[in-house]
């Protein structure tokens, strides 16, 4: 186990590859510039993707996560310009081009667009990155390998790595940390109320090890995974995106106020909690004794927002302006106790999956893979974000891998399951047979683009001639 705390390093600059797949995408990205601005690009950024391995829907509540990045990335090559324009196109042209003052824009949460994170990554920079004076124009394209919609973090990339961009374009020398969080911050503008996780791993990661993220302050520690398993990653095909419906939001809202509420009945300034990790901090209680608060607090039935008005000795206006979001306002019902359950339980298994990292016991395989049926079931369950597919992708591998469960915000995308290594290519198989043969969207699609084992990659680099 290795603490890495605040490394204060920079993300580090890279000679390009002269080999592999890698370079391919690399050179193709720069033949695709070189077509659109008639000059090459002066450098390229890279941020992966993303699987968390245990850990989902806490990190907004002030809770520790557990990801590792993935080998899949956003890779981006970047020019300054002399005209003060952000010039934006994507090397797979069903994703329009976007221009605009990189010193003057709007990001329009209303009308989802591809593009929209890349602005964030820019404003974020543009306010936080303490540049002297405005943003120089840059040109810039985009490549990735992250499937879309699949919550393995493709738009949260695409921020981190326009940040990068800009940030080395303007010689600006960010920490790891520093990116991250400011990148955890402005993907805000496009309307998702996430917590750190994406941001944090994308530029945190190493190779070969997981890691466990806490925040405030940010820190990541290096765990190294037991030894004779895999994790497999597989898309169920149902998309997914966090900023196109309410229901991410909504269960922030629905932690937030289960936070008011408990803070209240506990005799605390409820108007002063929006995190149920701060509300366990100010009571100093353990992760179980929080799990049997929840249940001391709610029943298990859905709250009206006028019932909560009323345990909080709050007008609805009120509620509207200290807890809820403009987007989550007109939201009636709140699931409160389940979805606080949910966080207290996940929180707990996060450390218990750690402690059994460290000790590598004869049955630490065996216990992780518990720890993650618990958590898909709790998701699925108590925190309602599955979906059928993705239920259907555990299901089948239930006695064939050690434990699987969705990975991401949920409502679709990727399933991760912890496979023996001697096991992993006959499981891909099974799930190719009994799931994706069947799969109409699946039909003509790269296989290894939606089903496939990872090692822990690197964090996000600048790669240069």
């Amino acid at each position: 186990m290795v603490y890495d705390k605040m490394s204060t390093k920079c993300p580090p600059i890279k000679k390009l590859p002269k080999e592999g797949e890698q370079c391919r995408r690399l050179s193709a990205l720069s033949d695709k510039f070189a077509s659109e601005f008639f000059h090459g690009p002066q450098f390229f950024a890279r941020a992966p993707g993303r699987v968390n391995l245990i850990g989902e829907h806490v990190d907004y509540c002030g809770y520790a996560v557990f990801p590792m990045a993935v080998e899949q990335d956003i890779l981006m090559a970047v020019a300054k310009n002399t005209t003060e324009k952000l010039n934006i196109c994507n090397i797979d042209e069903c994703y329009p081009k976007y221009s605009c003052s990189i010193n003057n824009f709007i990001i329009n949460k209303d009308q989802p667009a591809w593009f929209n994170y890349v602005l964030c990554g820019v404003k974020g920079i543009k306010d936080e990155g303490d540049i002297d004076g405005p943003l120089t124009g840059l040109d810039i394209v985009v490549g990735g390998n992250i499937p879309p919609s699949s919550g393995l973090s493709s738009s949260s990339a695409l921020v981190c790595a326009t940040a990068l961009a800009v940030a080395h374009s303007h010689c600006l020398s960010l920490s790891k940390e520093n990116l991250a969080e400011i990148c955890a911050r402005c993907e805000r503008h496009i309307g998702t109320q996430g917590g750190g996780m994406d941001q944090a791993i994308s530029f945190l990661a190493s190779p070969d090890t997981a890691k466990v993220i806490e925040f405030n302050p940010l820190q990541a520690t290096s765990v190294t995974l037991p030894p004779g398993a895999t994790f497999v990653v597989a898309n169920c095909l149902a998309p997914m995106n966090k900023a196109s419906n309410s229901n991410y939001n909504c269960r922030v809202m629905e932690c937030r106020l289960a936070a008011q509420v408990m803070a209240k009945k506990a005799g605390l300034a409820w108007r002063e909690y929006q995190k149920l990790g701060d509300l366990q901090k100010a009571l100093g209680w353990t992760l179980p004794q929080m799990m049997a608060l929840v249940s001391d607090t709610f029943e298990a039935r859905p709250y009206t927002k006028e019932e909560i008005c009323k345990l909080l000795d709050a007008s609805s206006e009120e509620l509207d302006q200290v807890t809820l979001t403009e987007n989550t306002r007109h939201i009636q019902l709140f699931k409160l106790h389940d979805r606080a359950l949910h966080v207290f339980s996940e929180a707990h298994r996060v450390w218990e999956f750690k402690k059994v990292c460290d000790q590598q016991g004869d049955t630490a395989l065996l216990e992780l893979g518990k720890l993650m049926q618990d958590s898909h079931r709790s998701t699925q369950l108590l925190y309602e974000c599955s979906h059928p597919k993705l239920d259907t992708l555990v299901e089948l591998s239930r006695g064939v891998s050690l434990g699987a469960r969705l990975t991401g915000a949920g409502w679709g995308g990727c399933m991760v399951a912890l496979v023996q290594d001697d096991d992993t290519e006959a499981y891909k198989k099974m799930l190719q047979e009994r799931y994706f043969s069947q799969e109409p969207s699946a039909q003509g699609r790269d296989p290894s683009s939606i089903l496939f084992s990872s090692r822990p990659g690197p964090g996000a680099c600048i790669f240069v001639q």
